[in-house]
């Protein structure tokens, strides 16, 4: 393997969200953080080369996307996921969740309900209440440890009048990489009932061996103009803080409403570092993504065992795709309080407690195993001491 990927970077002290908040958040500094999605492992070298290139020439003035910065993100959809978008489909935004709450405010109507499938990214929440909407909920099952859409449900809410869903491929927290047949049958009742789809894709370039990642608007001509699929390269080269996303359709009058309101909002102008690393992203880091999916496997592959053996009484739910395992805790009948007891006082950690993702995460865990092994061994053994001594 070409990049050291068991290299620990030392995170504290450099204004990490992730590592410098513990004792702000969880009462104690000496947390070992697995809870929001980044990675801890240094980008790719081509985006630190770009990035550092960048910073040298010390002028830091407004910037355009230039013609190769469209290209880049074309060309690897095109290369990865056999999608061919056209630039002219191609909107900027700050972030994923910036785009979600733009789309509800967008093309919603307030006190309108806008469905989701909990147990789901909390944000997805947020954004319906902040905009002054009503949550729809369609809750996945579970089937021989897997979520499903509950579609006779899914159904009976479109009829009764949602006409927007944020859906979420693959599926956070549950790791789902949703399948041909599910995307086409979603599909289909939403060309039935009118219903604009929001799908959140940010995960797609993170799914494992037999788990293709199928966009969704790469289903039908249809699909594609019933649709805004929402972007970024944060999670796949680990650029949150850049704050890059793209919003993509081919719908002209939905763009142009997008367009516009990011303008009124003076969000439309690029950030100065953005073109040089997606660029770098896109164009010269499929190797460290191809090793990076690997090593990500290997930390499954061992957080499961773990799990199995040293810890029988929580069930993980085996991802198809993500960095973030999902794991049902409630044999341990703890209430919301007293897990988090458990993890932050107890075993030292800081996984994400599942009632943030809807009320079906409650009694639930989700670990972002994206780091060096060293760390994830050191988690997990702390919980499980902890959880042993209960």
């Amino acid at each position: 393997m070409t990049h050291n990927f068991d290299r620990i970077v030392p995170r504290q002290n450099t204004h990490s969200y992730k590592w410098d908040q513990s004792k702000k958040l969880f009462g104690n500094a000496d947390i070992l953080p697995l809870w929001v999605a980044d990675m801890d492992f240094e980008s790719p070298p081509a985006i630190k080369k770009a990035l550092q290139d960048r910073a040298a020439q010390g002028i830091y003035g407004y910037t355009i996307r230039p013609e190769s910065y469209l290209s880049a993100i074309t060309s690897w959809f095109e290369r990865r996921h056999k999608w061919q978008i056209d630039p002219a489909w191609i909107t900027d935004s700050p972030g994923i969740v910036t785009s979600l709450s733009l789309a509800v405010e967008l093309f919603s109507e307030p006190g309108s309900s806008v469905i989701i499938q909990s147990p789901v990214y909390y944000p997805f929440y947020d954004v319906i209440r902040m905009n002054d909407r009503q949550i729809a909920i369609n809750p996945l099952l579970q089937n021989n440890g897997r979520f499903e859409i509950d579609f006779d449900h899914l159904e009976a809410l479109m009829r009764d009048g949602a006409k927007l869903m944020l859906f979420c491929n693959p599926h956070n927290p549950g790791g789902r990489v949703w399948e041909h047949a599910e995307l086409q049958r979603l599909g289909e009742l939403s060309l039935q009932y009118n219903v604009l789809i929001i799908s959140d894709e940010i995960h797609c370039d993170l799914t494992f061996p037999g788990h293709p990642f199928i966009p969704f608007a790469s289903l039908s001509e249809e699909l594609a103009q019933n649709s805004l699929t929402l972007l970024a390269p944060s999670k796949t080269f680990n650029l949150p803080g850049l704050q890059s996303s793209i919003v993509v359709t081919p719908n002209k009058e939905l763009k142009r409403k997008l367009d516009y309101r990011l303008k009124t909002l003076s969000l439309h102008m690029t950030n100065y570092f953005v073109p040089d690393a997606i660029q770098a992203a896109y164009n010269d880091s499929d190797l460290w993504l191809d090793e990076l999916l690997v090593y990500l496997r290997g930390n499954l592959t061992y957080a499961l065992e773990f799990i199995a053996k040293e810890i029988p009484q929580i069930k993980a739910m085996t991802p198809e795709g993500t960095y973030l395992l999902w794991m049902d805790c409630s044999e341990l009948k703890l209430d919301v309080a007293e897990l988090k007891k458990l993890m932050f006082q107890k075993a030292e950690v800081a996984f994400s407690e599942g009632s943030v993702f809807g009320t079906e995460g409650i009694g639930y865990l989700r670990i972002n195993f994206a780091c060096p092994r060293s760390i994830l061994e050191e988690a997990l053994q702390r919980f499980s001491r902890a959880v042993r001594e209960e």
